[in-house]
């Protein structure tokens, strides 16, 4: 079955399941208006909050979902107590502070966490302690690798992949550069697997990594320049991609490339913040489906956003990623005796999570017992224009070798990804 269709029959399924109910108000937990009251479930999450660029959207949605959650009977009774820390983007603090929640907490599980250097640091940690992280933001190549962490985006390396794939066969793009970060497996990894799809094709490609300390445009810039690309890929956080567009408006070079971007610049604001002069120019890739979808969950979100969140949360893929996240964990958790959640169970049932469908995906998130987890590996297109986003590229599934294991691995578990 196509992506296409495949997300028509995730949204027919959960407006079958959930009736118009969902559609309607915000829809959480038991749904009973009442308070819950009982012992809270501990729940954590990390992220980059302070730093290059603010990356904490989706624990802001998972925490307005939690919010909703609790005011309707919480986990059958229990409230969920949702803990976030700030790594600030420093290796060092991912790694005090995830052992705070861990170690000294007793968080059951992580949900929504998001950061371009915790993964990396504390996926060894999460394995040891056997809890899980349903993360939202994932950024390093460890966080696609490690049997404890499972996440609702895809990360760079797909959206990066699909952007250039879409390039390739919509604006004639040949020869593509990738503009990433030099933390090595964000960067190289999802750069160098960009280069390494456009030489598949028999095509060019090439990266130009930016210190995210110490970033310097003007130079990343000459260098992407000095590449012979016809065909930009901005693969940074949304605040480093104004900054790095800033110099290429001043340069008045504009009109001498095709401009692509992976996820982070699909954010509502995005387009007032960049200008008129991006309109109709540059074409982002989105890891979820887009922003204002009218299916259940995407009307959901955006209700419980609006209810329990505060105003100025982005409304942005990672934001969507966070509410999916808080709500594939709640799922779970509704199984489970509440009084019998505990970290081991929790764990249980995170990696028992097969085929959970919704309209924001465009294909089945599932979780498994596997040492690497990517359920997320379709995507769509948008182009900016008149001051917001127009789709122009429907589900597809991202062309790379990366995703070998990963379909092996749905073969083994009988999911269906096409």
């Amino acid at each position: 079955m196509k992506r296409t269709a495949y997300l028509l029959a995730a949204s027919a399924g959960f407006i079958l399941a959930s009736g118009a109910s969902a559609m309607a108000a915000p829809s959480c937990g038991l749904n009973n208006g009442k308070k819950a009251e009982g012992e809270p479930i501990l729940v954590g999450a990390v992220v980059g909050r302070t730093g290059p660029d603010d990356f904490s959207s989706s624990s802001k949605a998972a925490q307005a979902f939690f919010n909703c959650v609790n005011e309707n009977g919480g986990i059958n009774g229990r409230p969920v107590k949702y803990m976030v820390e700030d790594d600030q983007w420093n290796p060092e603090v991912a790694g005090q502070v995830a052992a705070k929640l861990v170690k000294d907490n007793k968080v059951v599980a992580l949900v929504a966490s998001a950061s371009f250097v915790e993964m990396g640091v504390n996926a060894k940690l999460y394995a040891d302690e056997n809890v899980m992280s349903m993360a939202s933001g994932c950024a390093v190549a460890e966080c696609f690798e490690s049997k404890n962490i499972v996440s609702t985006n895809e990360g760079p390396l797909p959206s990066s992949v699909g952007a250039a794939q879409w390039a390739v066969a919509n604006l004639g793009s040949k020869n593509v550069v990738c503009i990433g970060l030099t933390i090595p497996t964000v960067g190289q990894y999802s750069c160098g697997w960009t280069e390494k799809y456009m030489q598949s094709k028999s095509l060019n490609g090439s990266s130009v990594l930016i210190d995210p300390g110490t970033a310097d445009m003007n130079s990343a810039y000459l260098e992407a320049v000095a590449s012979g690309a016809d065909t930009v890929l901005v693969n940074l956080p949304a605040g480093m991609a104004a900054a790095f567009l800033q110099v290429v408006m001043e340069s008045g070079t504009q009109d001498d490339f095709k401009w692509i971007s992976s996820t982070p610049l699909y954010d509502k604001d995005v387009p007032g913040l960049l200008g008129d002069a991006w309109s109709g120019k540059m074409y982002v890739n989105a890891e979820l489906t887009p922003i204002d979808g009218t299916g259940p969950d995407a009307t959901n979100w955006r209700e419980i956003m609006d209810k329990y969140g505060d105003v100025s949360d982005p409304r942005d893929t990672f934001s969507q990623a966070g509410y999916l996240s808080a709500r594939f964990f709640v799922d779970a958790m509704m199984k489970l005796d509440p009084a019998k959640i505990d970290r081991a169970t929790v764990t249980e049932a995170i990696r028992a999570i097969k085929n959970e469908k919704s309209d924001l995906l465009c294909g089945p998130y599932y979780v498994g017992p596997g040492d690497r987890h990517m359920p997320n590996h379709a995507n769509v297109m948008m182009q900016m224009i008149d001051g917001g986003f127009k789709q122009v590229g429907e589900c597809t599934d991202v062309d790379s070798a990366y995703l070998d294991p990963i379909r092996a691995q749905e073969k083994e578990l009988g999911i269906s990804s096409n």
